[in-house]
């Protein structure tokens, strides 16, 4: 055998002329055939792709429809028809709360300024909060008021308009509410706990330090002074009485009762009428019908991300339960 002379001629001939030969008419239509089955898929891969993007985003434009109504207005109601505006106050009412001054504010700016809204309802169901954030909305109710002097305001409570929830309900021309609803509690309240006992008990040494004599006022785990003490009513007396002239100027001579409305006691909303507190019994819907006069209800309440509400309510909750722990309360109306 030569070099060059191939050991198994046979198979390499036959190979060549298997790989080499032309093609027939029925190879080259099954070629065809599987090059268009081909293409078909990819067609078909491709129109199933862009059915399922059209399926998800017609499935997150509806969600964003759920999570965020007021972005159409309620009920589909056009912001370019009379109607009468609303705003929830509602929870809460502190900083970064769904009824936080910051968000209250936004809704009534836009309320009071849409060319079409006949009249404004303050929806309000809760037990109160913060004397700043209630104080905040009730002086920019107060002067939205005399830049649109044509549209009236009203306070419709639902199940409950205690403490700072009432300080905003007096800012509204007229209050209204349900024959069981919770009204009132005009108050101021800060609380906490003393741990002295225990941290004797247990053998803890509390050490604190400070520059000024009452840089540590109302430390929960060292004895209340009383001098503190008494220094701290005088803060809470004045928030107090900020709440009293707030009603008494919102209210006028509508106010039938005594030193007692301002005791801290709440009524139900057919004693809130007899006492002057409420000037009638009805729902927003009423308000809207028979005193506005208008029906269509649209919605201005600022509404926070479904991922911003569950992390703003976490944070809320740490927050809370590390002041609890510390003892630590704030300052709030009651």
């Amino acid at each position: 055998m030569t070099e060059n002379q191939n050991p198994n001629p046979n198979l390499q001939t036959g190979e060549r002329s298997r790989f080499n030969r032309p093609r027939t008419s029925k190879e080259w239509k099954l070629i065809e055939k599987m090059v268009m089955a081909s293409q078909d898929e990819q067609r078909k891969a491709r129109r199933w792709g862009i059915f399922f993007k059209s399926l998800t985003f017609v499935y997150l434009f509806v969600m964003l429809m759920v999570f965020n109504p007021g972005m159409w207005g309620s009920d589909g109601v056009s912001v370019g028809s009379p109607h009468t505006a609303l705003v929830d106050v509602k929870g809460m009412i502190m900083d970064d709360s769904e009824a936080s001054a910051d968000r209250l504010v936004k809704g009534l700016r836009d309320a009071f300024e849409a060319e079409q809204s006949k009249g404004v309802i303050l929806r309000v169901n809760s037990p109160g909060g913060s004397p700043v954030q209630s104080g905040l909305v009730y002086r920019e109710v107060q002067r939205l008021k005399a830049v649109h002097p044509d549209k009236k305001v009203y306070a419709v409570i639902t199940d409950i308009g205690a403490s700072g929830a009432y300080y905003i309900s007096a800012s509204a021309d007229e209050i209204y509410a349900d024959p069981a609803s919770l009204v009132g509690s005009i108050g101021v309240v800060s609380d906490g706990f003393g741990f002295v006992e225990a941290m004797d008990k247990v053998g803890v040494e509390r050490r604190v330090f400070s520059s000024g004599d009452n840089k540590a006022m109302l430390d929960p785990f060292q004895p209340l002074d009383p001098k503190q003490k008494e220094f701290f009513a005088t803060i809470l007396d004045d928030v107090h009485q900020q709440f009293i002239d707030a009603v008494r100027e919102g209210r006028g001579d509508r106010i039938k009762g005594d030193k007692a409305l301002f005791s801290g006691l709440f009524w139900s909303g057919r004693q809130a009428l007899e006492l002057g507190l409420v000037d009638g019994l009805a729902s927003p819907g009423q308000v809207a019908r028979e005193i506005i006069g208008e029906e269509e209800i649209v919605d201005y309440t600022p509404r926070p991300s479904p991922l911003q509400a569950l992390t703003g309510r976490l944070g809320v909750a740490i927050a809370d339960r590390v002041m609890a722990v510390l003892g630590i309360g704030a300052v709030r109306l009651q």
